[in-house]
């Protein structure tokens, strides 16, 4: 299935898409695409319902993020074999883990604002896997058991805030906007292979990001079986998994950061396509 959030921010509603890429309305059915609704029980409920019964939903809204009330929203750094080589750092001997505010979740093609100060505002194409059901000391051998699903996210960052001003990697990475999220939940049966899924991220028309999830240095599984060894897995937390090159802050011989302006089109095989312009705060 491909389960979809569309409406007012704040105010989304649940939705799917049938086989004609015709957009359902779920709301008679669930409240949202959250919490329980990401159990297997929760899915199985969706799957027996003919998407032909549904409302089509009328016009083009807006797509919102596809998961409603994130808990955790946990990032890997330096997890692409190629994304560390071009950045000159080390394979690391055990997941990078960073957070993401919540509060920086908005829709696949919503605005991404730049904040004041801003000088150095990057881009990064991410797979993005959706918990279902709680997960804690699994083994990797089960570790995809406990998947809801997939997305794409842009893992939108500021590096000058990320690097230079003391702490965590956390400050660049939790600006307002700076976490898109969509435009689907495409549910883990349909992915047969997540470890070979082709991903790409394009500036203003030109070709900066090409990758796939298969030069992850720690594949999913392996992230989840780590994860879950700190802390709980719940249904509806997100993890963004890393990014392959090309990243802004790795071109030769001089960064290239964004623009107001300048657009951003993002792809992952299977999960749809993101679209943000970029603005800044007033």
């Amino acid at each position: 299935m491909k389960l979809v959030r569309y409406g007012a921010a704040g105010a989304e509603k649940p939705g799917m898409l049938d086989d004609g890429g015709v957009l359902r309305d779920l709301s008679a059915h669930v409240d949202d695409i959250a919490g329980n609704v990401l159990s297997e029980a929760g899915l199985d409920k969706l799957r027996a319902i003919d998407p032909a019964t549904l409302p089509a939903v009328e016009g083009s809204p807006r797509i919102g993020a596809c998961v409603g009330s994130i808990g955790k929203f946990m990032c890997i750094g330096l997890n692409f074999a190629d994304h560390a080589e071009e950045t000159g750092n080390p394979f690391p001997d055990h997941p990078v883990l960073f957070m993401k505010a919540n509060s920086a979740v908005v829709g696949p093609d919503d605005d991404v604002s730049m904040p004041r100060g801003s000088t150095s505002t990057d881009w990064e194409v991410e797979l993005g896997v959706v918990i279902g059901k709680a997960a804690k000391y699994v083994s990797k051998e089960d570790a995809l058991d406990y998947v809801a699903g997939y997305c794409v996210i842009n893992d939108v960052s500021e590096r000058h805030f990320q690097n230079n001003l003391t702490g965590t990697w956390t400050k660049g990475k939790s600006c307002d906007t700076f976490g898109p999220t969509g435009p689907w939940l495409v549910t883990r049966d349909e992915i047969p292979d997540v470890q070979n899924l082709a991903m790409r991220l394009d500036v203003n028309g030109k070709r900066m990001q090409t990758g796939n999830t298969k030069t992850m240095i720690f594949t999913v599984a392996e992230i989840i079986e780590h994860l879950s060894g700190l802390m709980t897995l719940h249904p509806g937390d997100v993890i963004s998994t890393g990014t392959p090159p090309g990243v802004g802050m790795g071109m030769k011989p001089n960064p290239v950061y964004l623009n107001k302006g300048d657009v951003m089109e993002l792809e992952i095989e299977g999960l749809g396509i993101q679209r943000q312009t970029v603005t800044e705060d007033a």
